[in-house]
């Protein structure tokens, strides 16, 4: 078992050196491609749920995802944790920053774009805040965070398109969407107050979380859905995808970007997931594009970054933490957070912890 990640500060602007003898691709290109990965998120649930039902996809997702983690470990030679009350806290987090949102948004596409699901992915720093002010003690807002705040809900309203009174949004899709981006920070914070600082690593923490959330799934999915009489190939592909490179691949470049270049900057992944999904949605979907769609992405995402900003960060030591998921859309990743990832964004704490709240995105 490997100990916690060494101590860095977030305001240490340089890269963290390399393992002596394991050449990496630049952190830049393993950005590019996070960012790509998470933003086609999106579309796959869309072509995945296409054959199959929402708890089939996010049970195969979590599989795969589970399953290149699980090799991972192997190889790295890595061990499960031992100890009940962190099996305990796993299952808490597998919950809240993989099973539901991931179940959400793959319900949330049965009735609205893949596009509006990646912007909706979006909103959760904007969560993650209001949540932070409440939930962490020493997390108070700034003038800047509460503007950000109030201009990315403003973003969300013309994304909604609330001056038309909401004519043509499917009102259930949509809030379903929403509510796996607020599943995300509620998953962070608990992650925050429960693990952080724990001595695993990321890694063994992430293929437990993941292993509990495909668990919850291998038991709801059975009672909601019936086994499908065929298996096409192109969804199926989605799926496997979704999980394997969406997923289990994504948590992995995701936690080596925190540890090698700090999450702030690891985080602006966040910024590029809404645009990306909504080009493939457009480009390979063929999804209608209305100029309040964009328009509202944009103002949604500088909302976002203003409520991550602060004056003075506070320096803080990185510690150990399991995956959520910047992101389907997942995040996630974050602790993993996600991350989700994926995701399965929102910077809910002073701690640079990848697990707790400040994690580079939400696994979408």
């Amino acid at each position: 078992m490997t100990a916690a990640a060494p101590s860095r500060t977030s305001s240490d602007p340089r890269p963290a050196p390399a393992a002596p003898g394991r050449p990496r691709l630049d952190w830049r290109i393993r950005f590019a491609a996070l960012s790509a990965v998470w933003g086609f998120s999106f579309l796959l649930i869309k072509v995945g749920t296409g054959a199959y039902a929402p708890f089939q996809v996010t049970l195969g997702r979590l599989f795969f995802g589970t399953a290149v983690l699980a090799v991972a470990m192997t190889v790295r030679r890595e061990r499960m944790p031992r100890s009940l009350r962190t099996w305990g806290h796993l299952t808490v987090a597998a919950f809240l920053l993989n099973a539901l949102p991931f179940s959400l948004f793959a319900y949330s596409e049965l009735t609205i774009p893949s596009t509006l699901a990646g912007i909706c992915n979006a909103t959760s720093p904007l969560w993650g805040m209001v949540l932070s002010v409440v939930a962490l003690s020493e997390d108070r807002p700034t003038r800047r965070r509460v503007a950000g705040l109030g201009i990315g809900f403003l973003g969300v309203l013309t994304v909604l398109g609330a001056w038309q009174g909401f004519s043509g949004l499917d009102v259930g899709g949509t809030a379903m969407a929403l509510l796996a981006s607020l599943s995300y920070p509620v998953g962070w914070i608990y992650v925050r107050r429960t693990l952080a600082g724990s001595s695993h690593s990321n890694l063994s923490l992430m293929g437990a979380q993941l292993l509990l959330a495909t668990v919850q799934l291998a038991v709801v999915t059975p009672l909601f859905t019936t086994m499908p009489t065929s298996f096409p190939v192109v969804p199926l592909l989605a799926v496997v995808a979704l999980g394997a490179l969406g997923t289990g691949f994504a948590l992995l470049v995701q936690y080596g970007l925190v540890h090698e270049v700090g999450p702030t900057t690891a985080q602006m992944v966040t910024y590029f997931i809404p645009v990306i999904a909504t080009a493939a949605g457009v480009l390979v979907l063929g999804e209608q594009l209305s100029w309040n769609t964009p328009v509202g992405a944009l103002i949604v995402l500088a909302g976002a970054a203003l409520t991550q900003s602060r004056a003075k960060p506070k320096t803080a030591r990185i510690v150990a933490g399991p995956a959520t998921q910047g992101s389907a859309g997942e995040p996630a990743t974050a602790a993993a957070a996600p991350l989700a990832n994926p995701a399965e964004g929102a910077t809910v704490s002073r701690s640079d912890a990848p697990s707790a709240a400040k994690a580079p995105a939400p696994q979408p």
